[in-house]
């Protein structure tokens, strides 16, 4: 069994939406530049087409192969006033997670899973300075 790299799970973290789910009236919205609870990943999240994409702005251990400029597409629809669900998708991985993005007053809590949602990990991001 392939478990999910730190590098997904940041991306699928993050990552991150539809744009019309994410910027529809009342969805939560994720834009910003945000810092993994680990300290070794800064990421954007942003529109990118009709998605959002968490792209990694700067990394401090690139033994794991996370690489500035990776990024992480995310499908995600308003599941409550302050949550969002859907896929992330990897390109540099190939590989698609379920994904559920939590927006708070004090930063992003994501939720990516793999195997049918056997396999998950919740990320805690904050703002970056």
């Amino acid at each position: 069994m392939h478990m999910m790299t730190r590098t997904g799970m940041a991306f699928a973290i993050a990552c991150l939406a539809g744009v019309g789910a994410a910027t529809a009236q009342n969805a939560p919205d994720p834009s910003g530049v945000w810092m993994r609870d680990d300290g070794n990943a800064k990421v954007r999240i942003a529109s990118c087409g009709s998605d959002i994409c968490a792209t990694n702005e700067w990394i401090g251990d690139t033994s794991k192969g996370e690489e500035v400029g990776d990024k992480l597409v995310m499908s995600l629809e308003p599941a409550t006033a302050d949550t969002l669900e859907g896929t992330a998708y990897d390109p540099k991985r190939d590989r698609t997670y379920s994904m559920t993005l939590k927006v708070g007053q004090d930063g992003l809590v994501t939720r990516g899973c793999v195997l049918g949602g056997i396999l998950c990990r919740d990320v805690t991001w904050t703002p970056a300075d």
